[in-house]
Protein backbone atom coordinates (compact mmCIF):
# COMPACT_ATOMS: atom_id res chain seq x y z
CA UNK A 1 0.00 0.00 0.00
CA UNK A 2 1.31 3.40 -1.12
CA UNK A 3 0.51 6.09 0.87
CA UNK A 4 0.84 9.99 0.10
CA UNK A 5 1.05 12.34 3.51
CA UNK A 6 0.59 16.03 2.54
CA UNK A 7 1.19 18.31 5.18
CA UNK A 8 0.70 22.17 5.15
CA UNK A 9 4.15 23.91 5.88
CA UNK A 10 2.95 27.34 6.88
CA UNK A 11 3.69 27.91 10.46
CA UNK A 12 4.12 25.04 12.58
CA UNK A 13 1.73 23.21 14.15
CA UNK A 14 0.70 20.53 11.33
CA UNK A 15 4.24 20.00 10.87
CA UNK A 16 4.97 19.06 14.55
CA UNK A 17 1.26 16.63 14.21
CA UNK A 18 3.60 15.10 11.46
CA UNK A 19 6.54 14.32 13.61
CA UNK A 20 4.22 11.81 15.39
CA UNK A 21 1.92 10.75 12.29
CA UNK A 22 4.30 10.19 9.22
CA UNK A 23 6.35 7.00 11.55
CA UNK A 24 3.15 5.63 12.45
CA UNK A 25 2.24 5.42 9.17
CA UNK A 26 5.19 4.08 8.17
CA UNK A 27 4.93 0.97 10.17
CA UNK A 28 1.42 0.34 8.06
CA UNK A 29 2.40 1.42 4.45
CA UNK A 30 5.03 2.97 1.91
CA UNK A 31 4.66 6.63 2.74
CA UNK A 32 5.86 9.32 0.81
CA UNK A 33 5.96 13.11 2.51
CA UNK A 34 4.56 16.03 0.70
CA UNK A 35 5.28 19.73 2.33
CA UNK A 36 3.82 22.91 1.12
CA UNK A 37 4.56 26.48 2.52
CA UNK A 38 7.05 28.80 3.53
CA UNK A 39 6.90 29.84 7.26
CA UNK A 40 7.45 26.64 9.17
CA UNK A 41 10.26 26.85 11.41
CA UNK A 42 10.87 22.87 12.44
CA UNK A 43 13.31 20.45 10.68
CA UNK A 44 11.28 17.20 10.24
CA UNK A 45 13.05 13.66 10.96
CA UNK A 46 11.58 12.07 8.13
CA UNK A 47 12.51 12.40 3.92
CA UNK A 48 10.37 15.01 2.52
CA UNK A 49 9.68 13.78 -1.65
CA UNK A 50 7.41 17.02 -2.58
CA UNK A 51 8.27 20.66 -1.65
CA UNK A 52 6.22 23.21 -3.06
CA UNK A 53 5.60 26.83 -2.41
CA UNK A 54 1.86 25.91 -2.10
CA UNK A 55 -0.50 28.85 -1.21
CA UNK A 56 0.24 29.92 2.45
CA UNK A 57 -0.95 32.68 4.55
CA UNK A 58 2.17 35.47 5.89
CA UNK A 59 1.61 36.76 9.31
CA UNK A 60 1.80 39.99 9.64
CA UNK A 61 3.14 42.11 12.71
CA UNK A 62 0.68 43.92 15.02
CA UNK A 63 -1.65 40.47 15.49
CA UNK A 64 -3.01 39.16 12.19
CA UNK A 65 -2.65 37.60 8.72
CA UNK A 66 -0.74 39.98 5.75
CA UNK A 67 -3.84 38.59 3.16
CA UNK A 68 -2.21 41.26 0.49
CA UNK A 69 1.19 39.73 1.15
CA UNK A 70 -0.38 36.31 1.13
CA UNK A 71 -1.65 37.07 -2.37
CA UNK A 72 1.41 38.11 -3.45
CA UNK A 73 3.66 35.61 -2.22
CA UNK A 74 1.21 32.91 -3.51
CA UNK A 75 2.05 33.26 -7.26
CA UNK A 76 -0.85 31.76 -8.26
CA UNK A 77 0.38 30.72 -11.82
CA UNK A 78 3.10 28.49 -10.17
CA UNK A 79 0.58 26.97 -7.73
CA UNK A 80 -1.21 25.93 -10.57
CA UNK A 81 1.87 24.12 -12.14
CA UNK A 82 2.57 22.40 -8.84
CA UNK A 83 -0.74 20.78 -9.10
CA UNK A 84 -0.24 19.59 -12.43
CA UNK A 85 3.44 17.82 -10.74
CA UNK A 86 1.87 15.87 -7.87
CA UNK A 87 0.95 12.21 -9.30
CA UNK A 88 -1.67 11.35 -7.07
CA UNK A 89 -3.09 9.04 -9.16
CA UNK A 90 -0.12 6.96 -8.41
CA UNK A 91 -0.96 6.11 -4.29
CA UNK A 92 -3.61 3.69 -2.68
CA UNK A 93 -4.00 6.62 -0.38
CA UNK A 94 -3.96 10.48 0.20
CA UNK A 95 -4.24 11.60 3.47
CA UNK A 96 -3.95 15.55 3.88
CA UNK A 97 -3.59 17.89 6.53
CA UNK A 98 -4.70 20.85 5.13
CA UNK A 99 -2.32 21.16 2.20
CA UNK A 100 -3.85 22.82 -0.97
CA UNK A 101 -1.79 21.68 -3.75
CA UNK A 102 -2.13 17.73 -3.35
CA UNK A 103 -5.73 18.59 -2.18
CA UNK A 104 -7.07 20.14 -5.84
CA UNK A 105 -4.63 18.04 -7.83
CA UNK A 106 -6.91 15.46 -6.42
CA UNK A 107 -10.02 17.20 -6.61
CA UNK A 108 -9.06 17.52 -10.62
CA UNK A 109 -8.20 13.98 -11.36
CA UNK A 110 -11.32 12.66 -9.46
CA UNK A 111 -8.62 10.91 -6.62
CA UNK A 112 -10.08 10.37 -3.00
CA UNK A 113 -8.49 13.05 -1.00
CA UNK A 114 -8.85 12.29 2.93
CA UNK A 115 -8.49 15.38 5.53
CA UNK A 116 -7.30 14.41 8.67
CA UNK A 117 -6.71 17.89 10.02
CA UNK A 118 -7.57 20.50 12.47
CA UNK A 119 -9.95 22.68 9.87
CA UNK A 120 -11.79 19.50 9.43
CA UNK A 121 -12.91 19.69 13.00
CA UNK A 122 -13.57 23.50 13.05
CA UNK A 123 -15.69 23.21 10.22
CA UNK A 124 -17.77 20.64 11.62
CA UNK A 125 -21.53 22.21 12.24
CA UNK A 126 -21.39 20.98 16.59
CA UNK A 127 -17.95 22.73 16.66
CA UNK A 128 -18.35 26.41 18.24
CA UNK A 129 -18.24 29.18 16.38
CA UNK A 130 -18.55 32.85 16.71
CA UNK A 131 -20.94 35.25 17.17
CA UNK A 132 -19.76 36.94 14.07
CA UNK A 133 -20.44 35.30 10.73
CA UNK A 134 -17.11 35.36 8.63
CA UNK A 135 -18.63 34.12 5.64
CA UNK A 136 -15.40 35.14 3.59
CA UNK A 137 -13.61 33.11 5.92
CA UNK A 138 -15.46 29.97 6.06
CA UNK A 139 -15.32 29.91 2.32
CA UNK A 140 -11.53 30.57 2.06
CA UNK A 141 -11.62 27.53 5.06
CA UNK A 142 -13.93 25.46 2.91
CA UNK A 143 -12.47 25.57 -0.33
CA UNK A 144 -8.43 25.89 0.56
CA UNK A 145 -8.18 22.59 0.56
CA UNK A 146 -10.99 20.67 -0.42
CA UNK A 147 -11.15 17.11 0.54
CA UNK A 148 -13.78 14.08 -0.20
CA UNK A 149 -13.82 12.92 3.59
CA UNK A 150 -12.49 14.14 6.85
CA UNK A 151 -11.45 13.17 9.82
CA UNK A 152 -10.63 16.01 12.41
CA UNK A 153 -8.46 16.95 15.67
CA UNK A 154 -9.82 19.64 18.29
CA UNK A 155 -9.50 20.57 21.83
CA UNK A 156 -12.71 18.44 22.47
CA UNK A 157 -14.15 15.66 21.03
CA UNK A 158 -17.43 17.75 19.24
CA UNK A 159 -18.33 15.31 16.33
CA UNK A 160 -18.35 11.49 16.06
CA UNK A 161 -15.40 12.00 13.77
CA UNK A 162 -13.28 14.86 15.99
CA UNK A 163 -10.66 13.44 18.46
CA UNK A 164 -8.43 14.93 20.73
CA UNK A 165 -5.32 16.72 19.68
CA UNK A 166 -2.39 14.44 18.52
CA UNK A 167 0.34 15.58 21.44
CA UNK A 168 3.74 14.99 20.40
CA UNK A 169 6.11 12.31 22.18
CA UNK A 170 8.77 14.99 23.45
CA UNK A 171 5.62 16.74 24.83
CA UNK A 172 4.35 13.96 26.61
CA UNK A 173 7.33 12.66 28.17
CA UNK A 174 8.21 16.83 29.35
CA UNK A 175 8.52 17.01 33.13
CA UNK A 176 6.56 19.06 34.59
CA UNK A 177 7.10 22.01 36.99
CA UNK A 178 6.02 25.42 37.47
CA UNK A 179 9.24 27.81 38.04
CA UNK A 180 7.14 31.38 37.67
CA UNK A 181 8.58 32.34 34.22
CA UNK A 182 5.47 32.84 31.34
CA UNK A 183 5.77 31.26 27.61
CA UNK A 184 4.80 33.40 24.64
CA UNK A 185 4.52 32.54 21.51
CA UNK A 186 2.71 35.52 19.24
CA UNK A 187 4.13 35.47 16.02
CA UNK A 188 1.84 37.76 14.58
CA UNK A 189 3.55 40.52 16.52
CA UNK A 190 6.90 41.68 16.24
CA UNK A 191 9.63 41.91 19.05
CA UNK A 192 8.88 45.78 19.85
CA UNK A 193 5.38 46.18 20.31
CA UNK A 194 5.84 42.59 22.44
CA UNK A 195 8.31 44.47 24.28
CA UNK A 196 6.40 47.74 25.19
CA UNK A 197 3.41 45.90 26.09
CA UNK A 198 4.51 42.89 28.31
CA UNK A 199 7.11 45.09 30.16
CA UNK A 200 4.24 47.04 31.54
CA UNK A 201 3.34 44.12 33.69
CA UNK A 202 6.81 44.81 36.39
CA UNK A 203 7.41 41.73 38.41
CA UNK A 204 6.64 39.23 35.85
CA UNK A 205 8.85 37.14 33.71
CA UNK A 206 8.28 36.89 29.96
CA UNK A 207 10.01 33.97 27.71
CA UNK A 208 9.06 35.01 24.52
CA UNK A 209 9.74 32.57 21.42
CA UNK A 210 10.33 35.07 18.04
CA UNK A 211 9.69 34.45 14.40
CA UNK A 212 11.00 37.87 13.63
CA UNK A 213 14.33 37.86 15.36
CA UNK A 214 17.58 35.17 15.13
CA UNK A 215 19.58 36.43 18.16
CA UNK A 216 18.51 36.24 22.20
CA UNK A 217 18.36 40.00 23.83
CA UNK A 218 16.66 40.79 26.94
CA UNK A 219 14.66 43.78 27.85
CA UNK A 220 13.25 44.11 31.54
CA UNK A 221 11.66 42.01 32.11
CA UNK A 222 11.44 40.49 28.77
CA UNK A 223 13.66 37.44 27.31
CA UNK A 224 13.05 37.23 23.48
CA UNK A 225 14.65 33.92 21.87
CA UNK A 226 14.31 33.08 18.28
CA UNK A 227 11.99 29.17 17.65
CA UNK A 228 13.61 26.54 18.90
CA UNK A 229 11.74 23.41 19.16
CA UNK A 230 13.00 21.50 22.25
CA UNK A 231 13.59 25.00 23.95
CA UNK A 232 9.94 25.65 23.64
CA UNK A 233 8.85 22.59 24.92
CA UNK A 234 10.88 22.72 28.08
CA UNK A 235 10.20 26.79 28.57
CA UNK A 236 6.07 25.47 28.29
CA UNK A 237 6.92 22.38 30.36
CA UNK A 238 8.17 24.67 33.43
CA UNK A 239 6.34 27.64 32.79
CA UNK A 240 4.08 29.08 35.46
CA UNK A 241 1.47 29.91 32.24
CA UNK A 242 1.41 29.96 27.96
CA UNK A 243 0.45 33.51 26.37
CA UNK A 244 -0.16 32.29 22.56
CA UNK A 245 -2.00 32.91 19.32
CA UNK A 246 -5.39 30.85 18.79
CA UNK A 247 -3.96 28.31 16.83
CA UNK A 248 -4.23 24.64 17.78
CA UNK A 249 -1.16 22.80 18.62
CA UNK A 250 0.53 25.23 21.13
CA UNK A 251 -2.99 25.86 23.28
CA UNK A 252 -3.31 21.87 23.30
CA UNK A 253 0.14 21.25 24.32
CA UNK A 254 -0.28 23.88 26.71
CA UNK A 255 -3.48 22.31 28.16
CA UNK A 256 -2.08 18.77 27.81
CA UNK A 257 1.17 20.25 30.08
CA UNK A 258 -1.92 21.85 32.93
CA UNK A 259 -0.61 25.18 32.09
CA UNK A 260 -3.17 28.07 32.80
CA UNK A 261 -3.47 29.67 29.02
CA UNK A 262 -4.40 32.91 27.63
CA UNK A 263 -5.26 32.78 23.62
CA UNK A 264 -5.49 35.89 21.40
CA UNK A 265 -6.82 34.79 18.23
CA UNK A 266 -4.79 36.18 14.77
CA UNK A 267 -6.68 38.91 12.97
CA UNK A 268 -8.23 37.72 9.70
CA UNK A 269 -8.09 34.10 10.67
CA UNK A 270 -11.04 32.89 10.67
CA UNK A 271 -9.84 29.16 12.11
CA UNK A 272 -8.20 31.34 14.66
CA UNK A 273 -11.26 32.97 15.74
CA UNK A 274 -13.23 29.68 15.94
CA UNK A 275 -10.47 27.71 17.82
CA UNK A 276 -10.72 30.81 20.27
CA UNK A 277 -14.85 30.03 20.32
CA UNK A 278 -13.72 26.67 21.33
CA UNK A 279 -11.36 27.48 24.17
CA UNK A 280 -13.43 29.97 25.77
CA UNK A 281 -16.58 27.15 25.44
CA UNK A 282 -14.06 25.04 27.91
CA UNK A 283 -13.28 27.85 30.25
CA UNK A 284 -10.02 29.69 28.48
CA UNK A 285 -9.68 33.49 28.40
CA UNK A 286 -9.71 34.79 25.21
CA UNK A 287 -8.40 38.66 24.37
CA UNK A 288 -8.46 40.39 20.87
CA UNK A 289 -5.49 42.12 21.31
CA UNK A 290 -2.30 43.15 23.35
CA UNK A 291 -4.19 47.17 23.04
CA UNK A 292 -3.82 48.44 26.80
CA UNK A 293 -7.54 47.95 27.04
CA UNK A 294 -7.06 44.33 27.77
CA UNK A 295 -4.83 45.16 30.45
CA UNK A 296 -6.97 44.06 33.40
CA UNK A 297 -8.15 40.58 32.21
CA UNK A 298 -4.41 40.01 31.63
CA UNK A 299 -3.71 41.16 35.07
CA UNK A 300 -6.48 38.99 36.35
CA UNK A 301 -5.07 35.96 34.42
CA UNK A 302 -1.28 36.30 35.59
CA UNK A 303 -2.73 36.54 39.58
CA UNK A 304 -5.72 34.36 39.12
CA UNK A 305 -6.38 32.28 36.57
CA UNK A 306 -5.86 28.70 36.51
CA UNK A 307 -5.29 25.63 34.17
CA UNK A 308 -8.34 23.99 32.59
CA UNK A 309 -8.48 19.95 32.90
CA UNK A 310 -8.60 17.77 29.52
CA UNK A 311 -7.96 14.32 29.06
CA UNK A 312 -5.59 13.58 25.56
CA UNK A 313 -4.61 9.90 25.48
CA UNK A 314 -2.70 8.67 23.31
CA UNK A 315 -4.73 7.16 20.33
CA UNK A 316 -2.93 8.43 17.50
CA UNK A 317 -1.81 4.88 16.24
CA UNK A 318 -5.64 3.86 16.16
CA UNK A 319 -7.42 6.38 14.41
CA UNK A 320 -4.45 6.04 11.91
CA UNK A 321 -5.68 2.07 11.35
CA UNK A 322 -9.49 3.22 11.31
CA UNK A 323 -8.61 5.75 8.78
CA UNK A 324 -7.03 3.08 6.34
CA UNK A 325 -9.40 0.31 7.50
CA UNK A 326 -12.76 2.28 6.41
CA UNK A 327 -10.63 3.80 3.54
CA UNK A 328 -8.64 1.39 1.72
CA UNK A 329 -9.45 -2.23 2.85
CA UNK A 330 -13.31 -1.50 1.69
CA UNK A 331 -11.81 -0.07 -1.39
CA UNK A 332 -9.50 -3.20 -1.86
CA UNK A 333 -12.65 -5.59 -1.23
CA UNK A 334 -14.51 -3.63 -3.64
CA UNK A 335 -12.10 -3.76 -6.20
CA UNK A 336 -11.54 -7.84 -5.57
CA UNK A 337 -15.04 -8.73 -5.29
CA UNK A 338 -16.46 -11.00 -8.44
CA UNK A 339 -18.64 -8.65 -10.88
CA UNK A 340 -22.27 -10.18 -10.77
Amino acid sequence: MKILYAIQGTGNGHLSRSMDIVPLLQQMADVDVLVSGTQGDLALPFPVKYKFNGFGFIFGKSGGVDLWKSFYKSRFRNFLKEINKVPVEDYDLVINDFEPVSAWACYLKNKTCIGLSHQAAVLSENSPKTEDSDMAGKLILKNYAPTTVQYGFHFKGFDENIFTPVIRKQVREQKISFKGHYTVYLPAYDDKRLIDRLSEFKNIEWDVFSKHNKKVLKYKNVSIQPIDNEKFIKSMAQSAGVLCGAGFETPAEALFLKKKLLVIPMKSQYEQQLNAAALKSMGVPVIKSLKPKHDETIKNWLENGKAVPVDYPDNTKEILERVIERHYHRLASAVNSPKV
